[in-house]
């Protein structure tokens, strides 16, 4: 029984081969208790994939500040470009046609027609009295309810004051024109060539309306007579006058029409006239009538 118990005892813990089960176990568990290092922070691979994405961040970043460039540039380019243009067509819509022969004609003999028509010099014109009513509309944003008696603007016809908020459109009228109309039209750059009744007749007038009547003469003119009997004397012209030049602010009186005189006032207060070089101070000369 002894024996037994010996046998038993050496031959539990062996194996074939000649390895014990402790043998087997030890590097096992060597094995099982190695573990790899952690990266330690800062250590050179660490470091070296911080540098490398950082070069990558980079070459995006240069990428997408090249193509914000190219665009913003074609941007200013176009936008250039477009300036260029306009500026072009405002420098030719507003650099003065030279003057065709009839015209430079008239020009010339004005000093002298002027002598012979009786003309004064061109005047200057004050303000409506208020001045804060001057450029006011009828009816509108507190202008007055209804248009002012002419006796009341500072010249006949006038040469501003309170207007009806539509300006009369450029043309000739055989019949007087809704005045308050005429004056807000002044307003916009426009010149009046108001005259009596009394020159209907006359070759100089007949001779003015057919200037005027052509196409590179209209611009922002405006030829009808002057003739409003419900305002009695401040509806008619002054006393021996035939024609009355009128822009924003400015006035000259003739005994007789005179087409060289007017055309000479056109030329310098018409805001319209592409031939001419606008003298005159109209609050919006650049504003169709």
């Amino acid at each position: 029984m002894a024996n037994k118990k010996k046998k038993r005892r050496s031959g539990s813990g062996s194996r074939p081969g000649g390895r014990t089960a402790t043998s087997t176990q030890e590097p096992r568990l060597e094995a099982e208790s190695v573990r790899p290092a952690p990266a330690t922070p800062g250590g050179p691979n660490r470091t070296e994939r911080k540098e490398l994405a950082r070069k990558q961040r980079e070459i995006i970043r240069r990428k997408i500040a090249r193509r914000r460039f190219v665009r913003r540039g074609f941007r200013w380019l176009i936008a250039a470009a477009v300036v260029g243009v306009v500026v072009v067509l405002i420098v030719r819509s507003a650099t003065p046609a030279k003057l065709n022969s009839e015209e430079t004609s008239l020009l010339a003999s004005a000093p002298a027609a002027a002598t012979a028509a009786g003309c004064g010099s061109v005047q200057k014109v004050q303000p409506f009295d208020p001045e804060s009513a001057d450029r006011s509309h009828i009816g509108v944003g507190g202008g007055p309810a209804a248009m002012p008696p002419l006796s009341s603007y500072r010249t006949r016809p006038p040469a501003s004051g309170p207007h009806n908020p539509t300006p009369l459109g450029a043309g000739q009228y055989a019949d007087p024109p809704p005045i308050d109309q005429a004056i807000h039209s002044l307003e916009h750059g426009a010149v009046i060539i108001w005259y009596d009744p009394s020159a209907l007749s006359s070759q100089a007038l007949t001779d003015l309306q057919t200037f005027f009547n052509k196409a590179r003469e209209r611009a922002k003119l405006i030829i009808a007579p002057y003739n409003y009997p419900d305002q009695k004397d401040a509806g008619k012209l002054p006393t021996g006058k035939q024609m009355v030049l009128i822009a924003w602010h400015r006035m000259q009186a003739c005994n007789k029409v005179s087409l060289p005189v007017a055309f000479q006032f056109v030329d310098h207060f018409d805001a319209g006239f592409t031939a001419g070089d606008y003298q005159g101070e109209a609050p919006e000369p650049g504003v169709g009538i």
